[in-house]
């Protein structure tokens, strides 16, 4: 094994995505395979070992404890290799003896909440004892059912519904009908074998739920060392795992520190009590120290979310004194809405209170203003209430899951017949915002814009068509805005009600919800400036992923030279 590489490279893979778990694995590989721990001449060998146990299991069929056990027979192949001195067996011959359970008839009360502890398969393989479990029966149960008790001391096997999954019993527990346990003889070391089965995935059969016949369980080819190597094997796994929950630890430790830093860092910009003249200099910290800081791809969501508060904030361009005014914007689009009640294509609604200045989430420059969705909108409109089914004719109609960050995109649609008495009028057109009213408390409210030239589109009835006029206001900028943290925790969070088990934020609420509106040509400066930072967050993104990757590789690399050395392969990884 060349574990000098792996540490001497331990920096450069520690911060793969999944290194702890790959090197928790690798060490119990490593265990069985006999590369953790010299072997040592002196030990008696896995042959003798093996009459041992043979003799012991020849004494409690004497004693009447055990039934005459099955002798198993290996696999024709298999490709285990191990050192001199060990032996490969078939687990069942190593074993004392074995046993399944049953459960107790669900519709007899009386053999349910007593006090003997009932495992199932909820119980085994959370962790590596079982010292309680879920459920607990009672001895009419257990004398009533297929169920057995088992002595604490003995390994818990799952054989059916969560196939390979394991545990040592440290209390004497009844189990199920897809748990098998297992009593090793004493000339074993539990742990040793417990580790083997962490390294040894399961092939199970059947069309729905997977299982272990039980011969198949019992041919497991099973490495088994000299017993005194079974007991420096375990001490030096336990020692190993020890380090590694102590250098996972400190990466936690540091990546929280990391995580702190950013969020306080980019906080700080959208901080209420900042002062105009003070913000660049502390835009200049939080450039100046996020490198240092962003060493994960998903790090780089949080400075997503500060983008777009900056943005609907006034922070993120300069106000320009000759801009036309916003109340220019309104008052067209006030116009255009009238115009549409006198042609009969909208009913007269009546009018929204006016914004005031109590009502304003947060401070924004003196030349914008505060504006309700309903009053900068033409108009707002529920979705089709028509069934939709998968159907290759008929009329798309756009759902809930078409939204996704902040767009519409067009997957897994269902479709409607084109008679549709709604249609033509809720056919989808370019720029229009989709959002959606009802569904968990999370993914409430979040809006897309839909950028497509395809006319015959619909819209399921949760979702809520925000129709803008073009002329008068960035239809991006206004879904920028809907989709930034400040708009979702002081517009939408507050308006949330729970109905019949899901969240829903009304179209009444979304009319009167407030939005920080620049001038025309500031929301246009302030969309360009948005898109050349979210492109640059996309190259730190991939950057970052790429870097990951690379990590991945090389431990891969690493972990695939200690166990078959190939020195060019990890040289490549490394470069």
């Amino acid at each position: 094994m060349n574990a000098e590489r792996l540490l001497a490279l331990y920096e450069k893979v520690a911060e793969a995505p999944d290194a702890f778990v790959r090197l928790r694995r690798f060490v119990l590989d490593l265990a069985v395979r006999g590369k953790l721990v010299a072997q040592d001449a002196g030990d008696e060998p896995a042959s003798e070992l093996l009459k041992r146990i043979a003799a012991e299991k020849a004494l409690l069929v004497k004693a009447g404890e055990i039934k005459q056990p099955k002798t198993y027979e290996l696999p024709n192949s298999f490709d285990t290799v191990i050192p001199d001195g060990w032996a490969i067996v078939p687990l069942g011959n190593i074993i004392n003896n074995h046993m399944g359970g049953g459960t107790p008839s669900k519709n007899n009360h009386s053999y349910w909440d007593g006090d003997i502890r009932w495992a199932s398969v909820k119980d085994v393989g959370k962790s590596k004892y079982i010292d309680d479990t879920l459920d607990r029966i009672t001895r009419d149960g257990l004398a009533n059912s297929s169920s057995n008790l088992i002595p604490p001391g003995n390994l818990i096997v799952v054989t059916r519904m969560g196939l390979g999954q394991l545990s040592i019993s440290r209390v004497a527990v009844a189990i199920n009908q897809d748990l098998r346990a297992l009593f090793l003889s004493s000339h074993l070391e539990t742990d040793f074998v417990y580790n083997f089965f962490l390294t040894n995935s399961l092939e199970g059969t059947g069309l729905t739920v997977k299982g272990i016949k039980l011969d198949e369980l019992m041919t497991i080819p099973f490495p088994l060392p000299p017993l005194s190597e079974q007991r420096r094997i375990v001490a030096r796994v336990e020692e190993l795992m020890a380090l590694l929950d102590r250098l996972e630890a400190a990466r936690t430790a540091r990546e929280a520190t990391r995580d702190r830093l950013t969020a306080a860092s980019l906080a700080r910009l959208t901080a209420p009590e900042m002062a105009p003249e003070d913000f660049p200099a502390y835009a200049r910290f939080a450039l100046a120290t996020l490198p240092a800081l962003t060493t994960r791809p998903d790090q780089i969501k949080p400075l997503r979310q500060t983008i777009l508060n900056l943005a609907v904030r006034g922070e993120l361009v300069e106000q320009d004194p000759t801009d036309e005014p916003v109340t220019g914007s309104l008052e067209a689009i006030s116009a255009k809405r009238d115009a549409m009640v006198r042609s009969k294509e909208l009913r007269r609604e009546k009018p929204l209170s006016p914004a005031q200045e109590d009502d304003a989430p947060f401070q924004i420059p003196s030349t914008w203003q505060w504006v309700r969705v309903g009053d900068l909108a033409l108009f707002t409109q529920y979705g089709t209430s028509a069934k939709a089914a998968p159907s290759e004719t008929g009329i798309p109609v756009l759902t809930m899951g078409n939204i996704q960050d902040g767009a519409v995109f067009r997957t897994n649609e269902k479709r409607i017949p084109e008679t549709s008495d709604e249609l033509p009028s809720l056919y989808l057109k370019n720029l229009d915002l989709l959002y959606n009213r009802t569904n968990s408390a999370e993914l409430v409210g979040k809006t897309g814009l839909y950028r497509g030239v395809d006319d015959s589109l619909t819209f399921a009835s949760y979702l809520i068509r925000i129709r803008l006029s073009v002329d008068d206001t960035s239809p991006i900028y206004v879904n920028l805005a809907m989709n930034a943290p400040d708009f979702r925790e002081t517009q939408i969070v507050p308006h949330i009600k729970q109905q019949t088990g899901q969240a829903n934020v009304s179209g009444s609420a979304l009319k009167n919800m407030l939005i920080p509106l620049p001038p025309l040509s500031e929301q246009h400066r302030i969309v360009a400036k948005v898109d050349a930072l979210m492109a640059l967050c996309d190259r730190l993104e991939a950057a970052l992923t790429s870097v990951d990757t690379t990590r991945a590789r090389l431990l891969e690399a690493l972990l695939h030279e200690a166990l078959a050395p190939t020195a060019e392969a990890v040289t490549e990884a490394a470069e």
